[in-house]
């Protein structure tokens, strides 16, 4: 990772509905320039602890802070610092690419110049020059993927969190989109990525697993095979897994 500075720090961050605890006392760090995933099965909380980190939903207890700003009080502040990109619901596919690029530039507050100048880097970046005027959804999925991701980081945000981006995407899409976060990660932004691909997992700098809401396991991908003498970690995941008591969704 490029230094310690953390750009997301979390202590005791716990979500409750009703009696029913989603996420529970999650405490740890992620610094600049670092692509952590955050892996765990469905029903684990991911998705929970996830929309309190963007400034979507208020913690239960604890304390968090996301680019500097607290996830109790400043959430308007945290949407305007970060990206997000989903699998589900990321751009607008019966609006071009450009008018894509242009409605997202202006939700993040830059310029129509300014928007124009990046547009124009980020198609000739991602080779696509030719379909600005295409709509989105005539475009294949992994491109889909990819334009989804540059977007998501138009506004140069200090974090961007990737939930399950890759999905039904092929292996040469998903690895070509893992070279955007590479890139991005050596540009100083911090990438947050749930994923549900375990090859994937070994690309990060470090991970976490959750179960039943709670943290069982954190550190690099190297760290954590040898802590649990696992061959892989798709073999450390099912094992972590089988302990959950939560029925997954």
């Amino acid at each position: 990772m490029n230094d310690r500075e953390a750009v997301i720090s979390v202590r005791e961050l716990t979500k409750c509905f009703g009696a029913f605890t989603a996420v529970d006392h999650l405490s740890f760090e992620v610094f600049r320039g670092e692509i952590f995933g955050f892996l765990g099965a469905n029903g684990a909380g991911k998705t929970t602890a996830m929309r309190m980190l963007c400034g979507l939903s208020y913690p239960t207890s604890g304390w968090g802070r996301v680019a500097g700003y607290d996830i109790a009080t400043q959430g308007e502040e945290i949407k305007r610092h970060i990206g997000y990109m989903s699998q589900r619901f990321s751009l607008y596919d019966d609006l071009t690419v450009l008018e894509n690029i242009r409605l997202f530039g202006g939700i993040y507050g830059l310029s129509r110049r300014e928007i124009l100048r990046r547009a124009v880097g980020l198609l000739r970046r991602l080779g696509i020059r030719g379909e600005a005027h295409t709509r989105v959804r005539s475009l294949p999925l992994g491109w889909k993927q990819k334009l989804a991701f540059a977007v998501a980081t138009l506004h140069r945000p200090e974090v961007v969190f990737l939930d399950e981006p890759t999905g039904g995407v092929d292996p040469l899409a998903r690895r070509q989109f893992w070279e955007l976060i590479y890139e991005a990660a050596a540009g100083g932004t911090t990438i947050f990525v749930t994923t549900h691909y375990m090859d994937e997992a070994e690309y990060c700098t470090r991970i976490s697993m959750l179960v039943d809401g709670r943290i069982q396991a954190l550190g690099t991908p190297a760290e954590l095979k040898c802590r649990f003498a696992a061959e892989s970690v798709d073999e450390l995941f099912r094992r972590l897994a089988r302990g959950a008591k939560r029925a997954q969704e």
